[in-house]
């Protein structure tokens, strides 16, 4: 069965594939069982970077998961530099064996990109949000949310291909973190959004509802 795989894990996987065939060829000559040691570690590599399809959810309208994880905390707050009002922050804590592929909560375009460079504390402690290296992503449909990706203490690099005035479709890829992380959304509180998922929940990237909004309208 075919494992699909994101694009942005061509170069690592390339480096794994290499590294681990050469040491499995050494043990194979010292002692053959060894050679379960990297292909255990390839197939690990292998599985960070997959890239699996998913299915939308029943109800259309509402905000989907931009990750894979488990929802951490939620809670209101001031906002942040790209939407500058009070909102409801969504936070998920993405393991090393989840999915790391970033998606759309919502169809709409990029209306701001801001990139913050900053510490790698776990993206469990309290401050990562504020202090961590972090990508902001502003996406406005009918109204305008933030999407933020955040290294964690082993994520070292995030990936953001997008670009100001892209058009996005829901539950559309639009990058990934790479390794342990945190994604967080921020929707206005204006909005009146009502969270679906409570804390410790285990969430999907696009198939998952996390956020329904029950005043769409201008404020």
């Amino acid at each position: 069965m075919r494992v699909p795989l994101t694009p942005h894990g061509i170069r690592e996987l390339t480096i794994l594939t290499v590294v681990c065939g050469l040491v499995a060829w050494g043990l194979a000559l010292a002692f053959w069982p060894l050679v379960l040691l990297p292909a255990a570690l390839w197939v690990f590599g292998v599985s960070f970077f997959r890239d699996p399809e998913r299915t939308l959810p029943p109800d259309g309208k509402a905000l989907v998961s931009p990750a894979d994880g488990t929802v951490a905390d939620i809670a209101e707050v001031p906002g942040t530099a790209l939407l500058g009002e009070p909102c409801l922050r969504v936070g998920i804590f993405l393991s090393v064996f989840d999915v790391h592929v970033n998606r759309a909560p919502l169809t709409g375009r990029v209306a701001g990109l801001q990139y913050r460079p900053g510490r790698f504390l776990d993206a469990r402690h309290p401050d990562a949000t504020s202090q961590n290296e972090a990508q902001d992503i502003r996406l406005e449909g009918d109204f305008p949310v933030v999407v933020r990706q955040i290294s964690g203490l082993i994520a070292r690099r995030i990936v953001c291909p997008l670009r100001e005035g892209m058009a996005v479709e829901r539950g559309q890829r639009i990058g990934m973190i790479k390794f342990g992380s945190r994604t967080e959304l921020y929707v206005p509180l204006r909005l009146r959004p009502n969270c679906l998922v409570k804390v410790g929940d285990k969430v999907s990237g696009t198939a998952t509802a996390v956020v329904a909004i029950g005043n769409p309208g201008p404020s």
